[in-house]
Protein backbone atom coordinates (compact mmCIF):
# COMPACT_ATOMS: atom_id res chain seq x y z
CA UNK A 1 0.00 0.00 0.00
CA UNK A 2 0.95 3.50 -0.92
CA UNK A 3 1.63 5.75 2.33
CA UNK A 4 -0.86 8.79 2.33
CA UNK A 5 1.47 12.11 1.58
CA UNK A 6 0.77 14.03 4.22
CA UNK A 7 0.58 12.79 8.04
CA UNK A 8 -0.56 14.74 10.35
CA UNK A 9 0.72 14.16 14.41
CA UNK A 10 -0.79 16.79 16.92
CA UNK A 11 -0.82 20.41 15.02
CA UNK A 12 1.99 19.15 12.63
CA UNK A 13 2.03 18.09 9.11
CA UNK A 14 4.70 16.40 7.97
CA UNK A 15 5.13 15.17 4.33
CA UNK A 16 5.34 11.27 4.44
CA UNK A 17 8.74 11.83 3.01
CA UNK A 18 10.42 13.06 6.53
CA UNK A 19 9.06 8.95 7.24
CA UNK A 20 10.31 7.01 4.34
CA UNK A 21 13.55 8.66 3.00
CA UNK A 22 16.79 7.93 4.23
CA UNK A 23 19.34 10.70 5.14
CA UNK A 24 22.53 11.38 7.47
CA UNK A 25 24.78 14.51 6.49
CA UNK A 26 27.98 13.37 5.36
CA UNK A 27 30.14 16.32 5.92
CA UNK A 28 33.28 15.12 4.54
CA UNK A 29 31.46 15.35 1.08
CA UNK A 30 29.61 18.48 1.43
CA UNK A 31 31.90 20.65 4.11
CA UNK A 32 28.94 22.49 5.18
CA UNK A 33 27.62 24.02 2.16
CA UNK A 34 24.02 24.19 3.01
CA UNK A 35 25.44 27.13 5.13
CA UNK A 36 26.72 29.10 2.19
CA UNK A 37 24.73 28.40 -1.28
CA UNK A 38 21.15 29.51 -1.50
CA UNK A 39 20.18 33.13 -1.90
CA UNK A 40 19.15 34.18 1.40
CA UNK A 41 19.76 33.26 5.38
CA UNK A 42 18.58 30.72 7.92
CA UNK A 43 14.87 31.36 8.36
CA UNK A 44 14.52 32.84 12.15
CA UNK A 45 11.78 34.08 14.78
CA UNK A 46 11.52 37.39 16.56
CA UNK A 47 12.90 35.03 19.80
CA UNK A 48 15.70 33.90 18.05
CA UNK A 49 16.86 36.98 16.96
CA UNK A 50 16.84 38.28 20.43
CA UNK A 51 18.86 35.79 21.32
CA UNK A 52 21.30 35.74 18.46
CA UNK A 53 22.02 39.31 19.56
CA UNK A 54 22.70 38.70 22.55
CA UNK A 55 25.65 36.48 21.68
CA UNK A 56 27.34 38.28 18.64
CA UNK A 57 29.55 39.86 21.10
CA UNK A 58 30.80 36.82 22.18
CA UNK A 59 31.01 34.95 18.54
CA UNK A 60 32.36 38.54 16.97
CA UNK A 61 35.93 37.58 16.99
CA UNK A 62 35.51 34.44 15.18
CA UNK A 63 33.16 36.38 11.80
CA UNK A 64 34.99 37.35 8.89
CA UNK A 65 35.11 41.27 8.54
CA UNK A 66 32.86 41.11 5.81
CA UNK A 67 29.82 39.75 7.96
CA UNK A 68 31.20 42.08 10.71
CA UNK A 69 30.39 44.52 8.41
CA UNK A 70 27.04 43.41 7.61
CA UNK A 71 25.84 42.80 10.75
CA UNK A 72 27.05 46.56 11.73
CA UNK A 73 25.14 48.14 8.95
CA UNK A 74 21.64 46.00 8.99
CA UNK A 75 21.74 43.32 12.04
CA UNK A 76 22.04 40.22 12.16
CA UNK A 77 18.78 39.36 10.53
CA UNK A 78 16.62 40.92 7.54
CA UNK A 79 13.35 40.30 5.90
CA UNK A 80 13.60 38.62 2.33
CA UNK A 81 12.02 38.70 -0.47
CA UNK A 82 8.99 36.20 0.89
CA UNK A 83 8.58 38.29 4.00
CA UNK A 84 10.24 36.12 5.95
CA UNK A 85 12.88 36.67 8.51
CA UNK A 86 16.21 35.26 7.75
CA UNK A 87 20.01 35.48 9.33
CA UNK A 88 21.98 38.51 6.99
CA UNK A 89 24.16 37.02 4.62
CA UNK A 90 27.35 38.45 2.97
CA UNK A 91 28.02 38.82 -0.50
CA UNK A 92 24.09 37.42 -1.21
CA UNK A 93 25.78 34.10 -0.23
CA UNK A 94 27.67 33.05 3.24
CA UNK A 95 25.47 33.16 6.32
CA UNK A 96 27.22 35.98 8.19
CA UNK A 97 27.53 33.32 11.36
CA UNK A 98 29.86 31.15 8.69
CA UNK A 99 33.81 30.31 9.63
CA UNK A 100 35.91 28.11 8.20
CA UNK A 101 38.15 25.53 9.64
CA UNK A 102 38.58 22.11 10.60
CA UNK A 103 35.94 19.33 12.27
CA UNK A 104 36.89 15.61 13.16
CA UNK A 105 40.09 15.71 11.21
CA UNK A 106 38.00 17.44 7.51
CA UNK A 107 39.58 20.51 6.85
CA UNK A 108 37.88 23.17 4.99
CA UNK A 109 34.51 22.64 6.64
CA UNK A 110 31.96 25.86 6.73
CA UNK A 111 30.99 25.83 10.98
CA UNK A 112 28.80 27.97 12.75
CA UNK A 113 30.11 30.11 15.16
CA UNK A 114 27.20 30.46 17.26
CA UNK A 115 27.04 26.77 17.86
CA UNK A 116 30.87 26.74 19.06
CA UNK A 117 30.90 29.54 21.43
CA UNK A 118 27.29 27.22 22.82
CA UNK A 119 29.50 24.08 22.50
CA UNK A 120 32.16 25.61 24.56
CA UNK A 121 29.97 26.92 27.14
CA UNK A 122 30.28 30.38 26.42
CA UNK A 123 26.57 30.83 24.98
CA UNK A 124 22.89 29.10 25.93
CA UNK A 125 21.67 29.41 22.62
CA UNK A 126 23.14 26.81 19.90
CA UNK A 127 21.94 28.27 16.28
CA UNK A 128 18.57 28.82 14.87
CA UNK A 129 15.87 25.71 15.28
CA UNK A 130 15.63 26.07 10.97
CA UNK A 131 19.24 25.31 10.55
CA UNK A 132 19.33 22.04 13.14
CA UNK A 133 15.95 20.79 11.56
CA UNK A 134 17.22 21.05 7.92
CA UNK A 135 16.78 19.37 5.07
CA UNK A 136 13.33 19.86 7.02
CA UNK A 137 11.61 23.01 6.23
CA UNK A 138 8.83 24.34 8.50
CA UNK A 139 5.79 26.35 7.42
CA UNK A 140 2.86 28.27 9.36
CA UNK A 141 -0.32 27.21 7.81
CA UNK A 142 -2.59 29.20 10.26
CA UNK A 143 -5.03 28.31 12.86
CA UNK A 144 -2.17 26.93 14.87
CA UNK A 145 -1.23 24.33 12.23
CA UNK A 146 2.55 23.30 10.53
CA UNK A 147 3.54 22.19 8.04
CA UNK A 148 7.31 20.13 7.80
CA UNK A 149 8.02 19.17 4.22
CA UNK A 150 11.55 17.72 2.95
CA UNK A 151 13.62 19.81 1.26
CA UNK A 152 15.56 18.23 -1.56
CA UNK A 153 18.90 19.88 -2.53
CA UNK A 154 21.63 18.55 -4.59
CA UNK A 155 24.34 19.70 -2.35
CA UNK A 156 22.78 16.97 0.02
CA UNK A 157 23.46 14.16 -2.11
CA UNK A 158 26.20 12.88 -0.44
CA UNK A 159 24.02 12.86 2.93
CA UNK A 160 21.38 10.30 0.81
CA UNK A 161 24.05 8.15 0.15
CA UNK A 162 25.12 7.72 4.07
CA UNK A 163 21.59 7.14 4.87
CA UNK A 164 21.14 4.45 2.88
CA UNK A 165 24.92 3.11 3.43
CA UNK A 166 23.59 3.62 7.69
CA UNK A 167 20.07 2.88 7.08
CA UNK A 168 18.86 6.32 8.69
CA UNK A 169 16.02 7.26 8.03
CA UNK A 170 15.30 11.23 7.92
CA UNK A 171 13.32 11.63 11.08
CA UNK A 172 15.72 9.22 13.06
CA UNK A 173 18.72 11.36 11.60
CA UNK A 174 16.64 14.67 12.88
CA UNK A 175 15.55 13.41 16.31
CA UNK A 176 17.05 16.09 18.90
CA UNK A 177 16.31 18.73 16.72
CA UNK A 178 12.97 17.64 16.04
CA UNK A 179 12.67 17.42 19.99
CA UNK A 180 13.61 20.75 20.75
CA UNK A 181 11.15 21.93 18.21
CA UNK A 182 8.27 20.13 19.06
CA UNK A 183 9.42 18.20 22.41
CA UNK A 184 9.46 14.93 23.66
CA UNK A 185 6.14 13.89 23.60
CA UNK A 186 5.20 15.08 20.41
CA UNK A 187 8.33 12.76 19.16
CA UNK A 188 6.93 10.03 20.77
CA UNK A 189 3.66 10.16 19.10
CA UNK A 190 5.94 10.37 15.71
CA UNK A 191 7.08 7.35 16.77
CA UNK A 192 3.85 5.61 17.57
CA UNK A 193 2.41 6.50 14.18
CA UNK A 194 5.86 5.37 12.28
CA UNK A 195 5.07 1.84 14.05
CA UNK A 196 1.53 2.00 13.50
CA UNK A 197 1.80 2.42 9.60
CA UNK A 198 4.74 0.05 9.45
CA UNK A 199 1.54 -2.32 10.84
CA UNK A 200 -0.68 -1.70 8.56
CA UNK A 201 1.65 -1.68 5.86
CA UNK A 202 2.52 1.66 4.61
CA UNK A 203 6.08 1.41 5.50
Amino acid sequence: MKIPPIIQIGDVLLSSEILTEMFCCDLSACKGQCCVEGDAGAPVTLDEIAEIEECVDTVWGDLSASAQSVIDKQGVAYTDQEGDLVTSIVRGKDCVFTYYGELGGIPDCCLCALEKAFRAGRTTFCKPVSCALYPIREKRLGEGLVGLNYNRWAVCKAAIVKGNAENVYLYQFLKDPLIRRFGEEWYQELLDTVKELKAQGYL
